[in-house]
């Protein structure tokens, strides 16, 4: 197990782009920690940063509190998972995962010992004389996950490893990750633009945006407490409501709330399973469409204004497109410039 600690860490690129802002982040002993983010947040260009394959402009990364920054990634006591897969066509699985130890001089017989064991290890056991070429997408990500377990890193870095998956097997791998990371007991390092993924995977989320940290916590925490507006909006569905407070109270279009806070624009977050609705002849809200998902369905409103806001209920028969319905929030959060002002 190992410990990485990531201090003030910027990265600007020719030009003067900034990718990441002084950011800085301590992962503990066999913790996993999704960073998490839209396109051009930076979050592979600090993964790639930790792995060694870009340098910082300035800052620190520290494994175990040695200075790794400018060492190179063959020496750094780290594996890579990419997106691509990056395997060798040319060699078999056996040959792609035994190629790190032989560069390292180890024996043949221990070499057969550790490829064999991380084929078993990520379920592919007998796939060792297999080509590439004749593995399925699932299976060739498995490869070069155990590619990079083979050299027993102290730190396991994964850049969107299930981004060209399809839906089911993205799950089922995310899965069978988490096992071997908790099995192995190893810290890992994950990037994800998958809200989803993240939720299912992290011990903890770092939520990122320009560069820089806009939240970190546990998944429970970042989705029922979001620090701000962003957060709100990218970790899972949320509705956002501009208005303003007057008197204590918040009004937009018949959707309103008592806030207590000194009079001034907000703006009002509610996830759609804490919007209640009723029916209500007189509302001046009403549904504009009703989405069956079996399990529980999602009904869209249109607030008086024209404002669309989403409520979770449990039976899509109930509803009807053109149904007057009153609203009345069970949990909502409050922001004003960027932060939480009530939560209620």
């Amino acid at each position: 197990m190992a410990q990485l600690e990531i201090t003030d860490v910027s990265k600007v690129f020719p030009g003067g782009t900034v990718a990441v802002d002084r950011f800085s982040l301590k992962v503990a002993d066999g913790e996993l920690v999704c960073l998490l983010g839209p396109s051009g947040s930076g979050k592979s260009t600090l993964l790639r940063m930790v792995g060694g394959f870009e340098r910082p402009s300035s800052g620190v990364i520290a494994i175990d509190g040695e200075d790794v920054t400018r060492v190179p990634p063959e020496r750094r006591p780290t594996g890579m998972v990419f997106q691509s897969h990056a395997l060798w066509s040319h060699m078999n699985v056996f040959r792609n995962l035994a190629f790190g130890l032989k560069l390292r001089r180890l024996p043949k017989d221990e070499i057969r010992r550790r490829v064999e064991a991380v084929l078993e290890l990520v379920g592919l056991a007998g796939y060792g004389a297999r080509q590439t070429n004749q593995l399925s997408g699932g299976q060739q990500q498995r490869v070069a996950l155990a590619r990079s377990l083979v050299l027993e890193p102290k730190i396991l870095l994964l850049d969107e490893p299930f981004a060209s998956l399809d839906q089911h097997l993205r799950e089922r791998l995310r899965e069978e990750v988490r096992d071997i990371q908790q099995r192995l007991k190893i810290t890992t390092l994950f990037v994800t633009h998958g809200q989803d993924e993240a939720l299912a995977l992290a011990d903890r989320i770092v939520v990122m945006r320009d560069g820089r940290t806009e939240q970190v916590g546990s998944p429970d925490m970042v989705y029922r407490e979001p620090a701000t507006p962003f957060v709100a909006g990218f970790i899972g569905t949320m509705n956002l409501v501009e208005g303003r407070v007057a008197g204590g109270r918040f009004e937009r279009g018949g959707f309103g709330v008592p806030v207590p806070v000194a009079d001034g624009p907000v703006t009002i977050a509610v996830r759609p399973e804490a919007l209640g609705i009723a029916p209500s002849d007189g509302a001046a809200s009403h549904v504009h469409r009703v989405t069956d998902y079996g399990t529980h369905a999602i009904v869209d409103i249109e607030l008086a204004d024209g404002t669309r806001v989403k409520a979770m209920v449990r039976e899509a028969r109930d509803w009807r497109a053109g149904q007057g319905v009153a609203l009345k929030p069970e949990a909502f959060a409050a922001y004003r410039d960027d932060a939480v002002v009530h939560r209620g």
